[in-house]
């Protein structure tokens, strides 16, 4: 049976259409199809604090595509889901109505915690020693998730107020970074060996240009490597010798600066990048529960 998941986060709006699967006695999310629109709904929430009637209009017309397309891939359930930027709008229960009058789809507004519990649903498919202690670092464009596991439970989940978006308009705390380090120092037993876990469109850009293979990991020094000779590059040359997206190429940075702090406040030297994201953990939510 297949599953629309639709992610509507403050950088990206993306679709994914897949299917829960079992292969050798092990259950996976079936990526069938995956559509990315940079709606980008931080960039004005952010700053005035609400979403323009441009941009709503723009953001019916993606859900109206989304349920086209799921439509086309004979999905039998679709599910949407906003993040930060919804969350802060002053106008999003307004353009949720909008959206659910426009195009028939409503959206849950998910709280931090929200977000975390449907990545990690999916966390716990992926073949690894669970009981070993480990931490899921998730950055997205206007909130950064950080969760901490032991003997398969989480322990510890913070949702913190900085994102790529976020830092990219100059709208970010000074203190964040003294909150998390706090955080951090706090439910981290850092002399305790961790296995550290990095999720986000960002963090799986990295991974991918620097040439790892699934669940292989990155050295820290490595995306730090990678930061500085980007951060030398101009938007458009980082487009061209990178082949990114534009809506990639000014929030990659941010992104690894977050990435890049959080791994010195642990003190880890690698990282996994699963690849897993919000919208596969919505898939196999919607499974786990039409399947009970």
């Amino acid at each position: 049976m297949r599953y629309g998941a639709i992610d509507i986060g403050t950088n990206a709006a993306r679709l994914l259409v897949g299917e829960v699967t079992t292969e050798n006695g092990h259950s996976f999310v079936k990526k069938i199809s995956y559509t990315r629109i940079p709606l980008r709904l931080g960039e004005e929430v952010f700053e005035d604090g609400k979403i323009s009637d441009k941009k709503a209009e723009h953001f019916a017309k993606t859900i109206k595509a989304f349920r086209l397309i799921s439509e086309i891939f004979e999905v039998k359930e679709l599910r949407a889901c906003a993040t930060s930027a919804m969350r802060e709008a002053s106008n999003g229960k307004e353009i949720q109505q909008l959206i659910a009058n426009q195009t028939g789809v409503e959206i849950d507004i998910i709280s931090g915690n929200e977000e975390a519990d449907l990545i990690f649903g999916t966390f716990f498919l992926m073949d690894f020693d669970k009981t070993m202690p480990f931490v899921v670092i998730d950055v997205g464009g206007g909130s950064t998730e950080v969760s901490v596991f032991e003997n398969g439970e989480r322990l510890a989940s913070k949702s913190f107020q900085i994102g790529t978006i976020r830092l990219l308009k100059g709208k970010v705390n000074e203190d964040i970074w003294k909150e998390i380090h706090d955080w951090l120092a706090l439910h981290v037993e850092i002399k305790t060996v961790h296995q550290i876990f990095a999720t986000g469109g960002n963090i799986n850009k990295v991974h991918k240009m620097l040439g790892a293979q699934h669940m292989e990991t990155i050295s820290v020094k490595k995306i730090k490597d990678l930061r500085d000779e980007i951060d030398e590059l101009s938007l458009s040359h980082r487009v061209e010798k990178y082949q990114l997206k534009p809506d990639r190429a000014d929030v990659i940075v941010p992104a690894m600066d977050i990435y890049l702090y959080i791994m010195k406040e642990l003190k880890c030297k690698n990282i996994i990048v699963p690849k897993i994201g919000l919208s596969d953990g919505m898939i196999y939510d919607m499974y786990l529960k039409r399947n009970k």
